[in-house]
């Protein structure tokens, strides 16, 4: 366990994830931080930033899954190191490429959704109700992976994985929902039909406060309301989404010039030439 600062102020009860000055360190290397972020109940989250820049360490932390070394970590009212993690991670849904990578290849999908509720991966002896099944069958319905139902982990496609954690994620009804990079693998068809469903997702006023991982402004869903850049641990812009992916900061975010550009409620980015370069 990190060394959490001992404060005897109290967090907003409006926040779920409540950061103050909070830095995560290993191996003597400073990971993350010092960041301060706020997540209230209505928001949606993306966070962006190069392979190394900490977005995933930081969302650990909002996970419950780890401690920070210093600073105040307040998620679900609670202070890190001050509560049982174990209840407050049952409060939020997770979809990362680490649980999938722990999934039994013979898992149905049926049973690796239904278990949510019991945190294991697929059904052993556990009791379950009819209503626990039929919220299984519709949320898997409302990601269009209710035809997988009866198939084996170890026979889908990357795309239909990432639906199928997502659902998993759903199945507990969190207050937050953490997604860590749900487009990567995914062709443009699949990566299309995910993106849809989570901006449908975010728009909906009775899901939870979402928090998104990516690496491409084309995979931020419609219906997202703020976003935190990060480089190297540091936070280098946050708040509202239109004030923060701007071209001037994702140049600076990935050290390159960048040009961002937005079609509706997409954004888009790519690199820009520099004067005088021609293909040879």
């Amino acid at each position: 366990m990190g060394d959490v600062t001992e404060f005897n102020d109290e967090t907003n009860g409006d926040l779920l994830v409540d950061f103050r000055d909070v830095t995560f360190k290993r191996g003597g290397r400073n990971l993350v931080g010092p960041v301060t972020w706020q997540v209230e109940l209505d928001e949606r989250w993306v966070i962006i930033g190069p392979n190394g820049a900490g977005k995933t360490t930081l969302i650990r932390m909002a996970a419950a899954e780890e401690f920070p070394s210093s600073g105040r970590a307040f998620v679900m009212g609670e202070q890190l190191g001050r509560t049982d993690m174990r209840d407050l991670r049952s409060m939020i849904g997770v979809s990362s490429a680490a649980l999938g990578n722990r999934i039994p290849l013979e898992e149905k999908v049926g049973d690796l959704v239904v278990s949510a509720g019991y945190a294991v991966l697929g059904r052993w002896r556990e009791e379950y109700e009819e209503i626990d099944f039929e919220q299984a069958h519709e949320i898997l319905d409302l990601v269009g992976a209710y035809h997988l139902i009866d198939r084996s982990w170890g026979t889908l496609s990357e795309g239909e994985r990432k639906r199928v954690l997502v659902a998993r994620a759903l199945m507990t009804n969190p207050e937050l929902l953490i997604l860590d990079e749900p487009g990567a693998g995914m062709d443009l068809g699949g990566r299309e039909d995910l993106v849809g469903y989570l901006g449908d997702l975010a728009l909906d006023p009775d899901a939870p406060a979402i928090v998104m991982i990516t690496h491409h402004v084309e995979e931020i869903p419609f219906g997202f309301t703020h976003a935190m850049l990060l480089d190297d641990g540091e936070v280098v812009a946050q708040g509202l989404i239109d004030t923060v992916l701007t071209s001037e900061n994702l140049s600076k975010t990935f050290h390159q010039p960048i040009d961002v550009s937005r079609i509706g409620e997409r954004y888009f980015a790519r690199r820009t030439r520099r004067p005088g370069t021609h293909r040879r």
